[in-house]
């Protein structure tokens, strides 16, 4: 036997970016109670970290950094920063505004695929796949996702 025990080797692995992307649905779990909750600063604030760990873990540390640093993306990264800051501190209702702001400005560029993925789920997808709703989502289809 090389390097190691037989155990270890059949273990299952779990990729980096499958945590991540469990801790962004926890993040995103945590931050709808805390909504729910009447602004609950805790969860928002531990939705907040869960949520921006995941992303970082889903997409890589370096990919993370040039998202948030593209000069197009000033804008939402400041206003996201800002509204993260102010949950931390304890004022939740003014800092989830300058988050949710932040959040679309960020990730407008993810509706095309978000779309698309809405409209292959087996029992939601024909309601993403009517002519209004299609119409809508056809004015942001085309565009490069932004990572």
């Amino acid at each position: 036997m090389e390097g190691g025990c037989h155990l270890c080797s059949q273990a299952p692995r779990f990729p980096i970016s499958e945590i991540g992307l469990g801790l962004t649905g926890f993040g995103i779990l945590f931050s709808f109670l805390g909504i729910i909750f009447f602004f609950d600063k805790g969860l928002l604030a531990m939705g907040n970290i869960l949520f921006v760990s995941g992303v970082m873990l889903t997409i890589g540390l370096k990919s993370t950094i040039q998202f948030f640093t593209k000069r197009k993306n000033y804008k939402g990264t400041i206003s996201f920063g800002v509204g993260f800051f102010l949950v931390l501190i304890g004022w939740p209702v003014l800092g989830m505004i300058l988050e949710s702001y932040g959040f679309i400005i960020l990730f407008s560029g993810f509706w095309p695929t978000l779309a698309v993925f809405l409209q292959r789920i087996p029992i939601l997808g024909w309601l993403f796949q009517q002519p209004f709703v299609t119409s809508f989502l056809d004015r942001y289809r085309g565009k490069r996702v932004p990572v």
